[in-house]
């Protein structure tokens, strides 16, 4: 029979996938299913923004939990879309995105994906590997 499976908050320090200066990525909930594992947060400080990236076959649930964040996307990062708290975002597989913070605040995201573990390919820039 399949057993319940909890990750203490204390528990949730290990670094997932590839970091950038001024965002925080831990895993969560990783190498326990084969369809889906939790990046439990991704902190992103004050007026900082991710590399462009993409997360390769995993398709990406993003819950905003803290501050005023945005997710740019589209073609050389033409679209922009808010978040705040409250909202989730999808974020397909492939999709090139850059998550940014311009606030004077933290901004704090849970993150889901379909997949084993957390893919993050950081890319030179739009349209580039």
């Amino acid at each position: 029979m399949p057993e319940v499976k909890v990750k203490k908050g204390s528990e949730i320090n290990s670094p997932s996938g590839t970091q950038t200066a001024g965002m925080i990525r831990m895993n969560a909930i990783t190498d326990l299913s084969d369809q889906i594992c939790a990046t439990v947060v991704m902190i992103a400080k004050p007026r900082t923004s991710s590399d462009v990236h993409h997360h390769g076959e995993e398709d990406t649930i993003v819950y905003a939990a803290k501050g005023q964040g945005a997710i740019v996307s589209g073609p050389n990062g033409s679209i922009r879309q808010e978040l705040s708290p409250g909202d989730f975002a999808l974020i397909p597989a492939y999709a090139e995105h850059q998550e940014v913070n311009d606030s004077d605040s933290e901004v704090v995201w849970i993150i889901h994906r379909g997949g084993r573990n957390p893919i993050v390919h950081n890319l030179e820039g739009w349209g580039k590997s």
